[in-house]
């Protein structure tokens, strides 16, 4: 009987020396929203303008403190003055914001929507953006009168005009192909409007909002300068002729903080419609 010898061979694998690695992928966006990011800035300058004022770098006379225009604002808001004025712009802005508003959007629609109402329309609202608004004061004067008309007539022009643009702009943009496979599935007009062109027009429409709340302040700044008895335009023109700077700054910093939340309530707005969309800023 043979015996039979078996000899074990031990293997050692190297390792590998050329092992890839994974690369971490590199993050481009911005990140995570900052909360009350937007409030950085002014309150930034407010304190530079705080340090300035203290270290006697501005002149009080030209530029008084922060505390000296929050003194001469609670005056004004005690003795009734600031109240009335403010209500009194808020009424003026909100009723041509609302006029411009609501023709800014139709004439986009006409005009987005159909050949004949883009020739009729699209070119006579560019002559009107290239003309300046304002220049338009004098004539507006002669056609409505010096009272309140103009006034809101100016600050509508003001608000429609951004607010047609954009949503011009959008509505020309959405791709043919979503029209094209609406087409297809048989649908009607009102659906098309509703599944089709209100959401490609949307982004663009609260740019245009955005411009809008905000040419409405500022046209409301020189229309309040004339033939005015109320408003902070004519609050801070009066203040002028006085040489009453602390006046003037508490008429800014209103207008300012009335822009701001206007702005940022379009804003949230925006994010809260169009939640849907997966953009940069979000």
């Amino acid at each position: 009987m043979s015996a039979v010898t078996t000899t074990e061979a031990t293997v050692t694998v190297a390792p590998a020396k050329d092992t890839p690695q994974v690369r971490r992928r590199r993050r481009l966006s911005p990140g995570r929203r900052l909360p009350a990011a937007r409030l950085a800035g002014p309150v930034l300058l407010l304190a530079l303008w705080a340090a300035a004022s203290a270290a006697g770098q501005l002149d009080p006379a030209a530029i008084p403190a922060p505390w000296t225009v929050v003194k001469t604002g609670a005056h004004l808001w005690t003795d009734g003055t600031l109240p009335t004025d403010i209500l009194t712009s808020l009424q003026r802005a909100a009723t041509g914001f609302a006029i411009g508003l609501a023709a800014g959007v139709l004439l986009a629609l006409a005009s987005g929507l159909s050949r004949t109402g883009e020739a009729l329309i699209d070119g006579t609202v560019n002559l009107n953006r290239a003309i300046p608004t304002l220049g338009l004061i004098p004539l507006f004067i002669l056609w409505l009168g010096i009272g309140e008309t103009f006034k809101v007539a100016i600050i509508a022009i003001v608000v429609y005009i951004p607010i047609y643009l954009n949503t011009h702009a959008a509505l020309s943009g959405i791709d043919h192909r979503f029209v094209e496979l609406a087409e297809v599935q048989g649908l009607s007009r009102y659906a098309f409007v509703r599944q089709i062109v209100v959401p490609g027009a949307l982004p663009g429409f609260f740019v245009g909002l955005r411009l809008g709340v905000t040419g409405s302040w500022l046209g409301l700044v020189v229309l309040e300068q004339i033939n005015a008895t109320s408003g902070l335009g004519y609050m801070m023109f009066q203040a002028q002729n006085y040489g009453q700077s602390d006046v003037i700054l508490v008429g800014l910093v209103v207008y300012g903080v009335f822009g701001l939340v206007s702005d940022s309530a379009v804003r949230l707005v925006e994010r809260k419609v169009l939640s849907w969309r997966r953009t940069l800023s979000s």
